[in-house]
Parts: C-alpha cells; sequence; structure tokens
C-alpha cells in the first residue's frame, strides 16, 4: 500500500519542512536527510559558540511533523530580534536550536541528541545529518567569482553578476553514515527538493557516498522544483535551468519524474524580488517526464502547499 512506502527526502530547509508536513498523512515511514552546511543565523552563531553541527533545519524538521502544533510553534519560536546579531546575543536565535545544543552537551553527541529530542517532544520519524562532520560550501557565480560560506551566498554578500554556476563542498570528500546510505538504498521513493537549490539541495547530493547510494538505489527517483527562483541563486531560471545544474554538478539527471507548479496567478510580493520558475519549452515535459500541476500556497506563494505537493508526489507512486 502506498502507506507503506518508505520515502527519503533529502534537503532539510523550509521546502523540505514543507514537504514532510503533507507526506506525514501518507506514509509512518519518512526519512529526511539534512544538510550541515547552513552557517546562516541562529545554527551559524550556535555553530561558532558551541562547537556543534547546524541545528535548525532538523529542528525545523522535526517541529513540522509533530502532532502537537503548540509544541511545534514552541521550537520554531525564535526571540526577538535580529537572527544574524553578534554570536553572543539571545536575540534571534529559534528555542528548539537552544534545546538542541543543551541536549547535546547532556549526552555527548549529535546523533544521540535528535534521538532524545524525539524522545522527549514525541516526534515520529527519522531525522539524519548528511555528513558525519559539519561541512562548508563555497560557489562559484557566472562570472567565475569564488564565494565563500552558505550565509554569503545565500544573502548574496558580494558584488557582481549574483547569479550561481556551481557550488563546492569543504572537504570535498565528506563522509555520510551508514543509516543515510541504507536508507537510500533501500527507499522505495527518493524525494529531492523543493528547496534552495546551491545552499541547501546541492550540498546533500554532491556528497559522494550520497551520490552513489542515490546511483544504486532502485526507488522511484523525484524532483520537485520550487515554484519561485530566489535572488541571488537562481534569478532568472527555468525548468531545465534547474535540471541542468543537477547534471553539472553529479554527472546525470538521476531522476524519473520532475514536480512543477503551473499555477502563477498568485501575485508575489514586491519586497521578496522573487518570480515564478517557467516551463518554456513544451517538449521538455515528455523527455524529463514532468508533472505540471497546481502545487503553490496560495498565501505564501514563495512556497508549495503541503497538501496539494503531497497527495501530486502520492498519485505519481
Amino acid at each position: 500500500m502506498k502507506n507503506n512506502k518508505k520515502i527519503v527526502c533529502l534537503g532539510g530547509g523550509i521546502g523540505t519542512v514543507n514537504l514532510i508536513k503533507g507526506l506525514r498523512n501518507y506514509s509512518k515511514n519518512i526519512v529526511v536527510v539534512v544538510s550541515m552546511a547552513d552557517e546562516g543565523g541562529s545554527s551559524g552563531r550556535l555553530r561558532r559558540m558551541y562547537d556543534i553541527f547546524p541545528p535548525g533545519d532538523l529542528v525545523s524538521c522535526m517541529a513540522g511533523v509533530s502532532d502537537d502544533s503548540t509544541l511545534s510553534e514552541l521550537l520554531t519560536y525564535r526571540f526577538p530580534g535580529d537572527r544574524y546579531s553578534n554570536d553572543e546575543a539571545l536575540a534571534g536565535h529559534k528555542l528548539g536550536n537552544l534545546i538542541m545544543v543543551a541536549m547535546r552537551d547532556i549526552v555527548g553527541n549529535f546523533s544521540d541528541a535528535i534521538d532524545l529530542f524525539q524522545k522527549v517532544f514525541k516526534i515520529n520519524g527519522t531525522f539524519l545529518p548528511a555528513t558525519v562532520e559539519p561541512v562548508y560550501i563555497s560557489a562559484q557565480t557566472i562570472e567565475g567569482k569564488t564565494i565563500l560560506g552558505e550565509e554569503n551566498i545565500d544573502l548574496g554578500k558580494y558584488t557582481g553578476e549574483r547569479i550561481l554556476s556551481r557550488v563546492f563542498l569543504h572537504p570535498e570528500n565528506a563522509k555520510t553514515s551508514q543509516e543515510v546510505i541504507d536508507a537510500i538504498i533501500s527507499a522505495d521513493v527518493i524525494l529531492v527538493g523543493p528547496g534552495d537549490l546551491y545552499t541547501t539541495l546541492l550540498p546533500v547530493l554532491i556528497v559522494p557516498q550520497i551520490k552513489n547510494a542515490i546511483l544504486k538505489s532502485k526507488a522511484m527517483k523525484f524532483f520537485v522544483i520550487n515554484t519561485t527562483n530566489k535572488p541571488f541563486e537562481t534569478k532568472g531560471y527555468d525548468v531545465i535551468d534547474y535540471i541542468s545544474a543537477i547534471k553539472k554538478h553529479i554527472g546525470n539527471f538521476l531522476f524519473d519524474k520532475v514536480f512543477l507548479n503551473t499555477n502563477y496567478n498568485i501575485t508575489i510580493p514586491d519586497e521578496y524580488n522573487y518570480s515564478y520558475v517557467l516551463l518554456k519549452n513544451e517538449s521538455d515535459c515528455d523527455k524529463f517526464n514532468i508533472i505540471r500541476k497546481d502545487l503553490v500556497d496560495e498565501n505564501f506563494p514563495l512556497y508549495h502547499n503541503s497538501q496539494k505537493l503531497a497527495k501530486a508526489i502520492i498519485e505519481e507512486l
């Protein structure tokens, strides 16, 4: 039955949170593999202060599948102030991130801290760091300029043409855990996206052992295109640009089906400077098995609607 499918989601940001919020209604066997490249905001500050894996995306994903909406709100509560404050300040920190630091200190390692977090807050599912060590990324722009660090890349903290061409992992041969490899190999479905292409998704896909496990896996492999393009990462990208970026980084496009939102009727607030991802060539639909549906969150079109997206994915199994 469809609700017995083992679904492995690769990514970790708000796109993954929205995805698993919907999928949890269809499967009790969801594994989330989260990038450890984050070094911005609360996660980055805690990473520097306490020598810990960046906890933010893991905490958000776990809170996203909690059965208790009040608990979810509490774990993702952010103290007032700038999340990019100085490292010692409380301002801008997410409460769940602080709890994760405390749990790591209590049990002695990050993996056991995740287990304790789930036990204390009664959160189901499997949540795994993509690498066994914190990693960093750098990126190259279309002008050939090298940008160091996830925060600088994400926020466009550099001059020149702020469109990315390639992302690199440091260390290049960062290892993943056997648990991640086994989950991917044994999956019924592997899902990548939605999420920031260069700062969330590719930093997971280019981990050598993860890429090899995806290649070996007999799972159905789905890629979810973002509803909109993010400034400083994918400005002006169409569907084929996303596909080409995957090919450039891992050698080929591994995915059986691609999911694309086609509802462009919701006005994107000007303040975000985002634009919808378009399909410019109809012939690409058959070539890449593109599933086109209304998937957008009508209240906030930068993201997918969790229920629409999950339903569309389940219908393709």
